[in-house]
């Protein structure tokens, strides 16, 4: 058994695969972002229970990109607040996250242990978290009681 660790590689392909899946959930959310500034909530329930609403905000609006806050209001309390920053390239047809909590721009490979105690494929696990998040809202999530500004269904 060797005691020597196999150094971690981005496998680019699954990269930029999720990265155009992610792109297709959040145009479905959002199909109007690459024209305006504004904001999307969606209520996320299982059955009657509310566990969250979405809140999906464009932040930025340029030729050929868009910036996107995405976090949730009204969790569980013992449930975190989740958010993030993502950068969605139209051209390209990919939404990558550039940001979360407080952390901005992640490389594609940390070494480990490292002094922010990133994940090697960080990058890679919070671009998953992202598709994770946007097919729960796909799948529970619905129109709030009250008006959104901004977009629409």
């Amino acid at each position: 058994m060797s005691a020597v660790r196999e150094r971690y590689r981005v496998d680019l392909c699954e990269l930029q695969a999720t990265c155009e899946a992610n792109y297709a959930r959040l145009l479905r959310f959002l199909p109007e972002m690459r024209n305006h500034c504004g904001t999307r909530r969606v209520a996320l329930s299982q059955g009657d229970l509310l566990t969250g609403v979405l809140v999906l905000e464009v932040l930025e609006v340029c030729p050929y990109t868009s910036t996107v806050q995405l976090s949730q209001e009204h969790c569980l309390p013992w449930l975190p607040v989740p958010r993030l920053t993502l950068r969605v390239y139209h051209d390209a047809r990919m939404a990558e996250v550039i940001g979360a909590e407080h952390a901005r721009h992640f490389r594609g490979i940390y070494s480990y242990p490292n002094a922010q105690m990133h994940q090697p494929d960080e990058k890679v696990q919070l671009n998953l978290f992202l598709g994770q998040w946007l097919a729960h809202a796909q799948a529970f999530g619905h129109e709030p009681e009250a008006a959104t500004a901004g977009f629409g269904s």
